[in-house]
């Protein structure tokens, strides 16, 4: 066989090498300029429906004609006689569903020499699979292309386009009974076709809460940076793990890459870090680094016959404390929660106080585990006052920042954790203030090397002495997992798409838009904040139905404003026009509230204008 080559390609026929070269001047007559527009912090529309961002996650697949002899049209040319095949896109009709090529393989890949032996494996497969459901399926093979290109147009179109317009539609709610009656989740014993698939698909998407929609305000997290889903997808689809640089050679590059710039960030220029399933995660590793900080050999004996090993933590923490000392061990009599101020931080007296009572007692103060952000009123506790204590003390002290770290890229905000140098490790969060897609943890550590200590194995299936490359690259032995998910590219995704500046806008907006609606809600009668200041973007605040204005606020009068916010809470969600959470908080003697949290990178001041209107609205008669 004669074979032609353009450059460092080579082609079978002359036909290949010509279309591939009239595909590429096409090709380069086209730049994506659209990339090149910085990111200015503002996204007015749903970022999903502008067309620069809807390009970039769509993909056109060329369509397949079949094939006369060895001959294939070009990328995105047709046959005449197929000339009524339509582009697939994000605003284009699908409804002509033609054979198309390779969402994963260019036209090269597809002329291999095992053709024809495949081609004869696939008829087989594909006659299985019609008489007894799927058996198998190859990304080579056309109609599992195209079903793929169908899911990802239907994600596109409806999850973040639809799911993210600003229509005051957050939810179609459902109860639990209601919910697993109209999904019919039953699995046969044969398979389901495409179509039936697809449909399943859409239903779930139509069932599922849109966070990424204005109005969504009922957890930490929400709408989805478009660049970090694109990241995702390209992870999900490499499908591999990251405890060795030899299966995920370039992941891992990115990942210590990473490391670097966020901990420098940070303030630990010489130190470590890694991703972690879950914010929760990174805060149980944080005590656990600190008690082998505090005592190397219970790694090698266990807890048996050790000195009692005490943690603190803020009245306002997040529960994760209390599991790390369930899951470690350490136990629940064993975790001391430090009393906070009128705003939320931590008290550094009452601190010390507990402090000095551990060691009256005989017992070893361990970990420290200080706050940016708590969960229900966005406080951030006095990181040096804590790192004093700590010092003074011999002390670990982690900070869990997974909510509020986010103000590490803020020039304005970055005062909240100052200090933060003077920690040992702390969590962050990039899926919630961020926007990366779920989930997106990461632990830093000042000292350099202690995650390996603390836990490697050296398992050697996995971590051989002797490998043939840098072997310091493996991520495997800094952590407890082995099968490591790979968050780090989706970060790296958007980080890189909107620079420093971006993510310092980013952040500077949602503080303004909340500070806005703090303003407002200040300016009603019918309102009233649990605060006078709050330091990050979760505004607290109460709704005074008529019904309850003008009243002495006695005991009776707080038991009763106690059940505004849930039953607010049960119209807005059956309306399906607002999600945002309440609570009562104990510690500082408050009945229910309305907590609002702002994740949104696509709201606008006049969403929080909806707010305090459709609040009123729905409890005016309450």
């Amino acid at each position: 066989m004669r074979f032609y080559t353009i450059g460092s390609r080579v082609f079978s026929s002359p036909i290949k090498s010509l279309l591939w070269v009239r595909y590429w001047s096409i090709a380069a007559a086209k730049p994506h300029a659209r990339y090149s527009q910085p990111y200015n912090g503002k996204l007015t529309d749903s970022v999903f429906c502008q067309t620069n961002v809807r390009t970039s996650l769509t993909f056109k697949m060329p369509v397949y004609t079949k094939p006369t002899g060895d001959v294939r049209s070009a990328p995105g040319e047709t046959k005449k006689e197929n000339s009524n095949n339509i582009e697939r896109g994000f605003c284009k009709n699908n409804t002509d569903h033609k054979k198309t090529d390779s969402l994963f393989f260019n036209q090269g890949a597809a002329e291999k020499s095992a053709k024809n032996e495949h081609a004869k494996m696939s008829d087989i497969t594909n006659s299985m699979n019609h008489q007894d459901g799927r058996t198998n399926a190859y990304f080579q093979e056309n109609d599992v292309r195209e079903f793929l290109g169908d899911v990802h147009n239907l994600i596109v179109n409806k999850a973040l386009c639809d799911g993210t317009k600003d229509d005051h539609k957050v939810v179609d709610f459902r109860h639990p009974e209601e919910m697993l009656k109209e999904l019919q989740l039953d699995i046969g014993e044969k398979g389901s076709d495409h179509q039936a698939l697809l449909g399943f698909c859409d239903k779930i998407i139509q069932m599922s809460v849109k966070v990424g929609k204005p109005g969504f305000y009922n957890q930490l997290y929400g709408f989805v940076d478009p660049y970090g889903l694109a990241g995702s997808w390209v992870t999900d689809s490499m499908n591999t793990a990251l405890h060795t640089y030899e299966v995920s050679p370039a992941f891992t590059i990115v990942e210590h890459y990473l490391i670097q710039k966020i901990n420098k960030l940070i303030g630990y220029p010489n130190g470590d870090g890694i991703f972690c399933p879950g914010g929760s995660f990174a805060n149980i590793m944080g005590i656990h680094l600190g008690r082998y900080r505090m005592n190397p050999d219970f790694k090698r004996t266990g807890m048996y016959n050790q000195e009692k090993m005490v943690v603190y933590s803020s009245e306002g923490s997040h529960y994760s404390s209390l599991h790390g000392v369930i899951f470690l061990g350490l136990g629940i009599e064993n975790l001391v929660k430090v009393k906070t101020d009128e705003r939320g931080r931590m008290c550094l007296k009452d601190l010390e106080a507990n402090v000095q009572r551990t060691i009256k007692q005989g017992h070893r103060p361990t970990v420290v585990v200080a706050t940016s952000g708590t969960t229900v009123l966005g406080a951030y506790d006095p990181l040096n006052g804590i790192a004093d204590i700590c010092e003074k003390y011999n002390m670990w002290l982690h900070v869990d920042a997974a909510w509020g770290g986010s103000v590490l890229f803020s020039e304005k905000h970055r005062y909240k954790m100052a200090g933060i140098e003077r920690t040992d490790s702390m969590a962050w969060n990039f899926h919630k203030m961020c926007n990366a897609p779920m989930q997106c943890s990461y632990l830093a550590v000042k000292e350099k090397g202690l995650l390996e200590k603390c836990n490697s194995t050296q398992v050697e299936y996995l971590f051989q002495s002797d490998k043939y490359y840098d072997s310091t690259f493996d991520q495997g032995n800094k952590t407890i997992q082995c099968g490591k998910k790979i968050d780090n590219f989706k970060l790296w995704m958007m980080w890189k798409a909107r620079g420093d500046q971006g993510m310092r806008l980013k952040i500077d907006r949602m503080m303004d838009i909340s500070s806005y609606l703090m303003e407002r809600v200040q300016e009603q009668e019918d309102f009233r904040v649990v605060l006078p200041k709050f330091e990050c973007t979760n505004i607290c605040f109460w709704y005074i139905p008529p019904s309850l204005m003008n009243q002495t606020e006695n005991e009776e009068w707080w038991g009763k404003l106690s059940k505004v916010a849930p039953a607010i809470k049960g119209r807005m969600v059956s309306k399906g026009s607002l999600m945002i959470g309440y609570q009562p908080l104990p510690s500082l003697n408050k009945v229910n509230f309305f907590r609002f949290v702002l994740c949104q990178d696509n709201c606008e001041k006049s969403d929080m204008d909806f707010i305090i209107e459709e609040i009123r609205r729905l409890g005016k008669d309450l």
